[in-house]
């Protein structure tokens, strides 16, 4: 197969799998709120799922290197597709059913997502595409099936019931797991690693993470920027529309206007991106991402002011995550990739549950405009303080610390080093 065409179908089949979690985002929850009337088993379900996905996220990825990632993903993704139709018929095998078979898709949904985004790299470069204009341009569709998803989520609901939308989310996996394992076929050297026990491969790549000051410091700085981004959307951005707008439209408008933004970013960003110094494109996104938007909240009381900023920062948004990818996939050695990846999604990660409770807790204990000046200030300085005194050294796609030096086992040949 033409290297161009598998990398764009691997892309694809990531694409439509994501599709497919967008719509059982929206379906689920009202699956539970249609069978019980519960608001509170609502949020057990979701948690259900998500405390599975960052665990499997990191926790599997030493079977994966094991089993192959090509194989994981074709696995992960037909047993998600499996767990889903049954999931369908989840109102006739009760709650308790329900939640441990949404946990269970939620921990295949983590390794299969990880696995995925493992075989981009070795695609790309059979292909001869920057991975920099990969991780931007993959960052622009998976925002646009976002968005997309969501509504179409809603409007399967309203067509077809809920039931019936859940269906087609088992569908959109078994699509995906159909297209690669037909179509794609990674090279030798990204299926099964060296045996090696279970905690020595987590061991590994916990440690190459540790020692790579470069990853470590972005991580730590989108895992923050996470954390108040979830306590806007969670929080600040629905009690400011409440008490100043009060419109609960302009809610929808505020993330719709972000979100906008961030789509155009991701399409200069694919043309741009490969020209920018890295380091310095990096702390500018992360900048005026976080703080601005939160200022903006706490300082005007104007909505056209509100949205202007927030365009903005979805545009500078756009540069954060491709340039965290690219430095991932140029960085980490091929054998451990699977691993750190991993690691690295989870650690990414954790700022959405902190923000959510944070943002309630603020407010709770300062009012909303006292809290939204304190977490303008404490997100100034969680996610610019480390860029600035970390010395970062990102352009050029520097390597990260030998496999030796990380203490991790591995044949050099399979390295690949820009």
């Amino acid at each position: 197969m033409n290297p161009r065409r598998e990398l764009y179908t691997l892309v694809t089949a990531d694409l439509i799998s994501n599709l497919g979690t967008r719509i059982s985002v929206v379906a689920i929850p009202w699956l539970v709120l249609e069978t019980t009337g519960s608001p509170t088993k609502m949020g057990v379900v979701a948690a259900a799922e998500t405390l599975p996905y960052m665990l499997s996220s990191a926790l599997a990825t030493p079977w994966a290197d094991r089993f192959g990632v090509r194989r994981t993903s074709v696995v992960a993704d037909a047993a998600s597709a499996a767990v889903m139709a049954v999931v369908a018929l989840a109102p006739w095998l009760g709650f308790g059913t329900l939640v441990a078979l949404v946990a269970v898709a939620g921990g295949l949904r983590g390794i299969g997502d990880r696995v995925k985004h493992v075989m981009f790299r070795p695609a790309a470069q059979r292909a001869g595409v920057s991975l920099i204009r990969l991780t931007s341009a993959y960052d622009g569709m998976s925002r646009g099936v976002t968005l997309f998803g969501a509504v179409l989520g809603g409007l399967l609901i309203d067509w077809v019931e809920v039931t019936r939308a859940i269906w087609i989310d088992a569908a959109t996996f078994a699509v995906c797991a159909l297209l690669i394992g037909v179509l794609v076929h990674p090279p030798a050297s990204t299926e099964p690693a060296p045996r090696e026990s279970y905690l020595r491969a987590l061991r590994g790549g916990f440690a190459y993470l540790r020692t790579d000051r470069v990853l470590l410091t972005m991580l730590v700085v989108v895992s923050a920027l996470n954390m108040f981004a979830n306590a806007s959307v969670a929080v600040y951005i629905p009690l400011w529309v409440a008490q100043v707008f009060g419109d609960p439209a302009g809610f929808g408008l505020v993330l719709g206007v972000f979100s906008g933004g961030a789509l155009l970013g991701n399409l200069i960003f694919t043309v741009a991106g490969p020209r920018l110094p890295r380091r310095l494109t990096f702390a500018v996104g992360v900048a005026a991402s976080g703080t601005p938007r939160l200022l903006a909240l706490a300082l005007s009381d104007e909505l056209a002011v509100v949205l202007g900023v927030t365009f903005l920062s979805g545009v500078a948004i756009a540069a954060v995550n491709p340039l965290l990818g690219a430095a991932l996939y140029e960085r980490v050695p091929e054998a451990l990739q699977t691993r750190v990846l991993g690691i690295a999604g989870s650690v990414a990660f954790l700022g959405l549950p902190v923000g959510a409770l944070l943002g309630g807790w603020s407010v709770a204990a300062l009012d909303l405009v006292p809290a939204l000046w304190v977490m303008s200030a404490l997100c100034l300085v969680l996610t610019v303080t480390p860029l600035l005194i970390g010395g970062l050294r990102m352009d050029g796609g520097e390597a990260g610390p030998a496999p030796a030096e990380a203490g991790v086992r591995e044949d050099r040949r399979a390295i690949p080093r820009r």
